[in-house]
């Protein structure tokens, strides 16, 4: 509480990491013979990022261990989307970790009882009494799970706007600046991209759906602006990691390993080393389905002036894609499509969403919100920036 009112300079909020970063088991994974990196997102709607950039860095040949979230509150968390595969373990010991990333060179998993340790009792303690917006405590929490990976290089997307925990750019840009002082402070190698989240990200909100999205994207295909940040983060991670690439070559070859289907291979190699069904990769229909669809549609003609990203996320979460308390059970099957986004022409009639659900009264619950979640208006708005700013140390 004293945190939360009074703050912490950088020498303290330094501390506190290191602290919570030797609470525990630190990685040595310099056998891998590999440069060491990670992606870090402070979470959002539709955010499925992870589960493209883990594989696609390793076909670029760095090795990425990442360890990740559930969903809490409106935004989706990596394990429960990988989770929605058949099979798909999160919960690895350390040796299984290692064992996975020697065989495919990424893996993605929960944080384990041995991995800093102090940050499970800390914010535990921060959910208790309601101090968990606090930056020097998010900075200890995100870089103490993230630091013990032994990484040469992490690459952070702070996420900005109403479908996020920072919802102003200056809130934003003062996390990163933190996040990106502190892990430099490690001798890790770190930059900060801040990413818009006022609309979600891509088309697919909900943990099957998402892992849809993230495979057709691996595939060479998804929507523009998911495959753009995708690529944009890999690329900083690649040189990041690896100095002594050239940015025009990196970017030719991380395209062409999306294009070429090596990064898909990857993650079909990933889900099965991790207990996963790889048959879902090629057959996505293998995947958790809900039983009913209905499109939400325009009440009007005109142009999207807004898709609000935090009621689109708070409806999925109503559906039970996501978790209000940590106890909570997911429906992996339920979710949203959004078909339209902001600067896009609609005409009246026209669906703007499409609701996947399993009972009748998920859709009443859900309908009205989704309704006002799309602003139609008469003129045409560009859509926001999806990369706003990045913060190198």
């Amino acid at each position: 509480m004293a945190v939360f009112f009074r703050g912490m300079d950088a020498r303290e909020t330094l501390a506190l990491t290191r602290a919570m970063v030797e609470s525990g088991v630190r990685l040595d994974l310099k056998g891998l013979g590999k440069p060491r990196v990670d992606k870090h997102s402070t979470g959002g709607v539709g955010d499925k990022t992870s589960l493209v950039l883990a594989p696609l860095v390793a076909a670029a040949g760095a090795a990425v261990p990442m360890i990740s979230g559930r969903s809490l509150g409106f935004t989706g968390g990596t394990l429960d989307k990988l989770e929605s595969i058949p099979g798909f373990r999160v919960n690895l010991s350390i040796r299984e970790f290692q064992t996975v990333l020697e065989k495919t060179g990424c893996a993605i998993i929960g944080q384990t009882e041995e991995l800093a340790p102090a940050d499970r009792g800390i914010y535990a303690l921060r959910d208790a009494t309601a101090t968990i917006e606090c930056v020097p405590l998010i900075v200890a929490s995100i870089l103490s799970k993230k630091l013990v990976e032994d990484l040469d290089a992490l690459v952070l997307d702070v996420k900005v706007g109403e479908g996020s925990f920072m919802t102003s750019l200056e809130a934003a840009s003062d996390l990163a600046q933190n996040l990106v002082e502190v892990a430099n402070s490690f001798g890790t190698k770190t930059v900060a991209f801040l990413t818009d989240m006022s609309q979600p990200l891509g088309s697919a909100v909900g943990n099957a759906l998402e892992v849809r999205e993230a495979i057709e994207t691996l595939q060479g295909k998804g929507p523009p602006d998911f495959r753009q940040l995708c690529e944009k983060l890999a690329v900083r991670m690649v040189l990041l990691s690896s100095p002594g690439e050239e940015l025009p070559r990196v970017r030719e070859k991380i395209a062409r390993l999306l294009e070429s289907g090596k990064a898909l291979e990857r993650f079909r190699e990933m889900v099965a080393a991790q207990g996963g069904d790889p048959r879902t990769v090629d057959d996505v229909d293998r995947l958790p389905r809900a039983i009913n669809q209905k499109t939400v549609c325009a009440p009007r003609s005109g142009w999207v002036m807004a898709v609000k990203a935090r009621q689109i996320g708070s409806a999925s979460l109503a559906l039970g894609a996501g978790r209000r308390d940590l106890d909570d059970r997911i429906d992996f099957s339920v979710g949203i499509l959004v078909h339209k986004r902001t600067g896009d022409a609609v005409e009246a009639g026209e669906p703007v969403c499409t609701v996947h659900y399993n009972r009748e009264e998920q859709w009443a619950l859900v309908q009205g919100t989704l309704q006002a979640a799309f602003h139609i208006g008469e003129k045409r708005v560009e859509s926001p920036p999806l990369i706003k700013r990045m913060v190198e140390g």
